[in-house]
């Protein structure tokens, strides 16, 4: 498959970051060598340097861990996602204190609904799974409550959610991709086969609404969908669920194949992908601010491109290997 100029052109751009993970995952995932030198410095890069910045004793940033976007919750997963080596102190200690904080809240974490499926931040408990399966805590049985219990709650059309008003006929697309990623994560840490079939449901959910398409009309769900951000957070859009579809070895499945197709369509000319707005605010807002510069909406983003070229890979669309 011949590589085209402008996908040569974000590679290179890749690269040439300044942040070690960045660099390390794009010749990793996306030219398929060795991550090389640029492993032994990831935890020197800005962005790592910037999450695990201000850190106490208890491993934490502060009294809650899910203080947007500040709280040792929102920095593991950012973490994980820069590939931050599980193995550094500092790494695992804010992965101890996300799993001590989620399981100790886990029993008040879902609501019973009579004649109705059971109520729950599905991304919550989901997103602090995956990222501690990847710090390295997939054998800790807390680990393994918390898995249960997501398993637990999940709807009958394969997903979750966490409004009391729903119907229970519809789960909620934001809790079930960190649910689904958590579980995923798990069962291939764990070995653990429930989880793995309740991911693979979730995905089904996603893949037979062609990922952002209404099942009776086939009209768009959310046109915020089509236009991704990073970091996702909780949120769910199209190159979110991709990327997730691809960790699964599902980006290829015909049914995504017009979401990939919406991701191509906002490609830059140069092969590059921007951030369609930003959910976080720079350090130092008095609401929402993040510890870490991700690129401002509508520069070309880093983590935007790096993601895209990924989910492309695997779905055979992009062959740089």
């Amino acid at each position: 498959m011949a590589v085209d100029q402008e996908t040569s052109y974000a590679v290179e751009w890749l690269l040439g970051s300044d942040e070690p993970a960045i660099r390390a995952m794009t010749r990793r995932d996306v030219l398929g060598e060795s991550i090389g030198e640029d492993a032994e410095s990831i935890l020197d890069g800005p962005k790592v340097s910037a999450l695990l910045s201000g850190q106490q004793d208890d491993g934490g940033f502060g009294d809650d861990p899910y203080r947007k976007w500040t709280g040792a919750h929102w920095r593991l997963i950012s973490l994980v996602e820069l590939a931050a080596p599980p193995s550094d102190p500092r790494v695992a200690a804010v992965a101890e204190r996300v799993l001590t904080w989620i399981s100790r809240g886990l029993r008040h974490s879902a609501v019973v609904v009579e004649d109705g499926p059971t109520r729950s931040h599905g991304s919550v408990q989901g997103n602090a799974l995956g990222a501690c399966c990847r710090a390295g805590l997939a054998d800790d049985p807390r680990t393994e409550r918390l898995a249960e219990a997501l398993i637990s709650w999940q709807w009958p059309d394969g997903g979750w959610n966490c409004d009391l008003k729903a119907s229970g006929r519809r789960s909620s697309f934001h809790e079930t991709l960190g649910a689904a990623w958590g579980l995923h994560e798990y069962s291939l840490a764990a070995g653990h086969a429930a989880a793995r079939d309740a991911a693979d449901r979730a995905a089904e959910l996603f893949l037979e609404h062609r990922l952002f398409r209404r099942l009776r009309d086939g009209e768009v769900i959310k046109a915020q969908w089509l236009r991704p951000r990073y970091p996702p957070y909780w949120h769910y859009d199209i190159l979110a669920a991709l990327l997730l579809l691809s960790r699964m070895g599902k980006a290829a499945d015909p049914r995504a194949a017009d979401a990939l197709d919406e991701l191509e369509q906002r490609r830059l000319p140069d092969g590059r992908w921007r951030a369609y707005g930003q959910w976080w605010k720079p350090a130092g807002s008095k609401v929402t601010p993040e510890v870490v510069d991700w690129s401002p909406s509508g520069e070309p983003n880093p983590m935007v491109t790096l993601n895209a070229l990924r989910v492309l890979g695997a779905a055979g669309q992009v062959d740089l290997r």
